[in-house]
């Protein structure tokens, strides 16, 4: 299974796992299972540490290299192609413009993503996991 993990999963993975359902974490922590971020959530986590709305257990840039490493995880860059498809999402779909690309992502490459996201988990055009369960 290949899993694309929204921004608020990736944090709590590492910084408050008790926050994720029990067969998230069994997702999460299956080597079977790929696992992938997008290089929108570090900017979403790069804001939201400037604004000091959190603080991570490390200084950002080495929290994103050990987090990666330890979720042996794989990063989904912004391409040209996931640009266009968000903002070409067939449906109704919110304005949030990193969702669009997480959503748009998870679309192209055919993963599922791992959100408690209520708006994304009720997108049929997306395959989703509640991380809440």
């Amino acid at each position: 299974m290949s899993l694309l993990l929204d921004t608020h999963v990736w944090i709590w993975s590492q910084e408050a796992p008790e926050k994720l359902g029990s067969r998230t974490i069994g997702l999460l922590t299956n080597r079977q299972n790929a696992l992938y971020v997008s290089t929108i959530s570090t900017l979403e986590i790069a804001r939201l540490v400037m604004d000091e709305t959190i603080a991570l257990s490390e200084p950002l840039h080495s929290w994103i290299s050990e987090t990666l490493r330890a979720l042996e995880c794989g990063t989904m860059e912004i391409s040209h192609e996931i640009a266009n498809e968000a903002y070409s999402l067939p449906g109704s779909f919110h304005k949030d413009p990193a969702d669009r690309i997480l959503v748009a992502t998870a679309r192209i490459y055919e993963l599922i993503l791992v959100t408690m996201d209520e708006r994304i988990l009720k997108y049929s055009r997306v395959k989703s996991q509640d991380a809440r369960l």
